[in-house]
């Protein structure tokens, strides 16, 4: 079987390209497979992609799992192609009967729902302490001539989480990670996903529909993937069913907010803080609204980093399609 890997270059300072690869090469010692590897530094398109892969392919690990490159032009190009898998949690909505006319499994691969929602906190505790704002304020204040310093006063609110009520928005590993570090932290869990999440795992997330999410939560967090009847979920209708004051965090997809309507509720002071990883734009080529909202922290996609996560996205892409050859799938998306 002949399996082509789109490699993309890392983009954090505390691993090498070499360590990627020294992790891919672990799948040339599956029997039966010729493995031909295409690293890259810069996002492809779709039609890139189509290109890079060759004719005689049969599977295709680390494209981009989007509607414009899962299109019958594609397949009938492709025909030998039986295997799809992103490197991402993410993807698009696609034609999912489409591939299923062509016998292509695809599959993404659940690499970093803890490291995405550890940094979901982080963005939350920003807003919430402001941490380098007063660490630069005591490492750069006079303190030797100041005759009465202000010592012990908070440059900003000081707002704690325990007690509060933390709403998410899609409860698949990642949302269940962040649900198990808002319990920590001694808040209300409650979530809504589009189906029932059961397991006594689960006992600890009180289940509710989107508006009670809406209505109840402290803060919302958002991890659900991008599709048509997610997009812009978060928009003026229902930033107007939240609390006065909630905080909004994103490290999904910038397209499950509304941009504009989000920096009217953050001027209004509707929204009390935006903790996003992900914006409309990316990256931002024009002069969005958002970028000058003083309460709005923002971050460049870059939650999935960690030197951990990274080297962990190909094992679990070796694994999954390990699972594949074996005859049981596993992180199918197409079902």
């Amino acid at each position: 079987m002949k399996v082509q890997v789109l490699v993309s270059k890392p983009k954090s300072l505390d691993i090498t390209l070499n360590e990627m690869m020294e992790k891919w090469h672990m799948l040339e010692l599956i029997p039966g497979l010729e493995c031909h590897f295409y690293t890259y530094d810069k996002s492809l398109t779709s039609e890139e992609i189509s290109n890079i892969i060759d004719s005689d392919t049969e599977a295709v690990i680390g494209v981009y799992l989007r509607k414009d490159l899962i299109t019958e032009d594609f397949f009938i190009k492709h025909a030998k192609l039986k295997y799809m898998a992103g490197m991402a949690h993410g993807y698009e909505e696609f034609d999912v009967e489409l591939t299923h006319k062509y016998g292509v499994t695809i599959t993404n691969t659940a690499y970093g729902a803890s490291t995405i929602a550890e940094f979901a906190f982080a963005l939350l505790l920003d807003i919430c302490h402001k941490v380098e704002l007063h660490s630069s304020y005591v490492k750069t204040h006079d303190w030797v001539n100041d005759p009465s310093p202000r010592y012990m006063f908070g440059l900003s609110d000081q707002i704690e989480l325990n007690g509060m009520t933390f709403g998410i928005i899609g409860l698949g590993k990642i949302g269940y990670h962040a649900a198990l570090i808002a319990k920590g932290f001694g808040m209300n869990v409650i979530s809504f996903n589009r189906h029932l999440k059961t397991g006594a795992e689960y006992d600890f997330i009180e289940q509710v529909s989107l508006d009670q999410v809406l209505s109840r939560s402290d803060v919302i967090s958002l991890h659900t993937p991008l599709t048509d009847a997610t997009k812009n979920i978060i928009n003026k209708e229902s930033i107007a069913k939240m609390k006065d004051g909630v905080i909004l965090i994103n490290t999904s997809r910038g397209g499950l907010i509304n941009e504009d309507d989000l920096v009217n509720a953050l001027n209004s002071g509707k929204i009390y803080a935006a903790g996003l990883d992900v914006i409309s734009e990316e990256p931002p080529r024009h002069d969005l609204g958002i970028l000058h909202c003083e309460n709005a922290t923002i971050t460049d996609h870059i939650a999935y980093l960690p030197k951990t996560s990274r080297l962990r996205s190909v094992s679990v892409a070796i694994s999954n399609f390990k699972a594949y050859l074996d005859g049981c799938p596993t992180s199918v998306i197409n079902k």
